[in-house]
């Protein structure tokens, strides 16, 4: 049977996990954490994040073939395929103070897993990176492997709050980003396969690393873009006398006219 660890056991993680465990019956998939009542709520029955539809997969694959642990070096260990979903907060001192991300989860998970490793491992960031992150990971993974090979893919997350499970259950894309080497081409055929149990295959995007990274980050900056240019509009009506609703109607009428690439 194949394995899969998920190291993060937050509001990316945890779901993602489960809707694998339910698509992937033939698949065992742990989630990791250190924080003890993080764990132990989502081994109850009152689970530390609500998203419509989450409860009833959990509870139906929960003790099957998906697990909630603390015990992260274990399972680390025995998974072919190991997701890292940290947080990768905005640093607050130092170069880069305010802006620049902290990546200070990731490294020390790359330690870990290097440390605890007995087998060929594939390392996927769930996380958002910035670019050239799973580089200096990779890096991390060498100088400690112990002579044991590691494969970085970069697995950006499209996740809305509130739809979560649908956007996971039917996503417009899945993005996976590797290596552009041999080993590397069959470390995205693997995890390819994982979500080719439900998601179409032509809805599976394989990229390189560093497009897979900066695609996850150029959508945050649209999304920004998108919100700023919106509030801008509203101020605009407001000052004109223009009502929003209906200058809204035809844009959105223009953009559903445009093909989606």
């Amino acid at each position: 049977m194949v394995k899969i660890c998920c190291i993060g056991a937050g509001y990316v993680g945890g779901p993602t996990m489960a809707v694998i465990a339910l698509k992937c019956p033939h698949i065992e998939v742990a989630v990791v954490d250190i924080s003890v009542p993080r764990i132990n709520a989502w081994n109850s029955d009152q689970l530390p994040i609500y998203e419509p539809g989450l409860e009833d997969i959990v509870k139906q694959c929960r003790g099957k073939n998906l697990f909630f642990s603390t015990d992260v070096e274990k399972h680390v260990r025995e998974a072919d395929i190991v997701f890292v979903s940290v947080n990768t907060p905005t640093k607050t001192t130092g170069l880069g103070a305010g802006k620049a991300a902290d990546l200070t989860y990731w490294e020390s998970a790359a330690r870990m897993i290097a440390d605890v490793s007995a087998s060929d491992k594939i390392v996927v960031e769930k996380s958002t990176v910035p670019v050239k992150t799973a580089e200096a990971i990779e890096k991390i993974l060498m100088h400690n492997s112990k002579g044991i090979k590691f494969q970085i893919l970069s697995n950006p997350e499209f996740l809305a709050e509130g739809t979560a499970i649908a956007d996971l259950f039917n996503p417009d894309r899945v993005l996976i980003g590797g290596r552009e080497t041999p080993e590397g081409f069959n470390a995205v055929q693997t995890l390819k396969e994982v979500y080719a149990n439900w998601v179409p295959e032509d809805q599976i995007i394989t990229t390189n690393l560093w497009s897979a990274e900066l695609s996850k980050l150029a959508a945050n900056a649209f999304l920004a873009q998108r919100i700023s240019s919106v509030n801008a509009m509203s101020a605009l009506c407001e000052s004109t006398g223009a009502d929003v609703t209906q200058v809204a109607l035809p844009l959105v009428l223009i953009q559903e006219s445009v093909p989606s690439s």
